[in-house]
């Protein structure tokens, strides 16, 4: 196999992988919960950035309920999210990551990258 074609393949691997990682920064990913009384806005990496809690939630009245069913709306809003997310990070990773193991000698069984989750 020629060195200098096999070197310029991963220099524009790593050009899409960087492309790709941008993406996922940049992305918004919205996840949502209770009919979207509470929604959770995510980056593409993961990262909660906002929560929104439409006051039609809070009971006045029996504060000790209504704080435990925020929370657990809240945490499935963030569980919504992250289903949205791993979608997303595949969409945009997932090729790359086929590359990475298939078409180089010494690549991972399974298309698997050491030292890269999900690779």
């Amino acid at each position: 196999m020629d060195m200098q074609a096999l070197l310029q393949q991963a220099q524009q691997m790593q050009q899409q992988l960087m492309e790709a990682q941008q993406q996922l920064d940049e992305a918004k990913v919205e996840g949502t919960s209770g009919g979207g009384l509470v929604k959770v806005t995510v980056n593409g990496r993961g990262s909660v950035e906002e929560i929104k809690i439409d006051p039609q939630t809070i009971d006045a009245e029996d504060a000790d309920e209504t704080a435990q069913t925020v929370a657990d709306m809240v945490l499935a809003a963030i569980r919504d999210a992250e289903s949205s997310v791993e979608e997303l990070q595949q969409e945009k990773m997932g090729p790359l990551a086929e590359g990475l193991g298939g078409g180089m000698p010494g690549g991972m069984p399974g298309g698997g990258m050491p030292g890269l989750p999900g690779f």
